[in-house]
């Protein structure tokens, strides 16, 4: 199984952290072969396979592999105690409408599944705490990044300057094109343009830099500049090695990023 690291993240004592690629798996076709995701209308039980190699990989249970059902919104939810006693039904419902996951439990790998989406990590080395976004447009546009940071401090009292992110595999500016009303929500919400986007004067289409934007969030909410490593890697012009859904369908497979406390 092939899996991507980042450097900041990987110089943090007790941690575990990941993206898959889409090396490794059962799954065929569009979902060939690594996908992670039981929502995208692949066999389930190649996604229950590939899902237990990433287990053996990690060294723990498939069902302390915690993945939520994203909905392109901005709800972030804190994991909570005695979450491995719920059954399967009450995990799913949990589960359910989050795209951000929070938890300062050890030996829980808490992850989102992407095909162009951006996903992020985050760790406070000293609160011990540990997060991760599924940030689209949808959910860039509102905040999700900076929601779950606001969380983060006011649940755990974590310090903003003290965290470490990563910014994985997503599409990138120069062939995410999107339609005027995309660039508008950004506009309107207040997010600086000239940075994170431009107007195509061959196509006439403007692009939008889901990276940028989502760096910028960080910075904004007192993420130091320094503690923020990005993939650099496009899903798109990658997508041999990670799966895009703009280029392959909805329908097509999704890969995995994860983060572990291991104390």
């Amino acid at each position: 199984m092939k899996v991507i690291t980042y450097k900041n993240l990987a110089a943090c004592p007790g941690l575990v952290h990941f993206t898959t690629t889409r090396e490794g798996g059962v799954s065929k076709g569009a979902y060939s072969s690594l996908n992670l995701s039981p929502y995208s209308g692949d066999s389930l039980s190649d996604v229950a396979i590939n899902r237990k190699r990433l287990a053996g990989h990690l060294g723990i249970s498939p069902e302390n592999i915690i993945v939520p059902y994203q909905t392109h919104e901005d709800k972030v939810c804190i994991l909570p105690e005695g979450f491995e006693t719920y059954s399967f039904e009450e995990k799913e419902k949990f589960l359910y409408g989050n795209d951000a996951l929070i938890t300062n439990f050890s030996d829980f790998c808490i992850g989102v599944t992407t095909a162009d989406c951006t996903p992020l990590l985050l760790f406070d080395p000293n609160k011990k705490v540990i997060a991760v976004i599924h940030a689209g447009w949808r959910g860039t546009v509102k905040y999700i990044t900076e929601k779950t940071i606001a969380t983060m401090i006011s649940h755990f009292d974590c310090i903003p300057e003290d965290i470490s992110a990563a910014i994985g595999p997503c599409i990138s500016k120069e062939v995410y094109e999107v339609g005027k009303e995309v660039y508008h929500h950004f506009k309107l919400a207040g997010f600086p343009m000239g940075e994170i986007a431009f107007l195509n004067q061959d196509t006439g289409k403007y692009h939008i830099d889901l990276v940028k934007a989502n760096e910028w969030i960080l910075i904004k909410s007192g993420v130091k500049k320094n503690n923020i490593e990005t993939s650099g890697i496009c899903t798109y012009t990658c997508s041999e090695h990670f799966f895009s859904a703009r280029k392959s369908g909805i329908r097509s497979g999704r890969f995995l990023s994860g983060i572990m406390l291991n104390y």
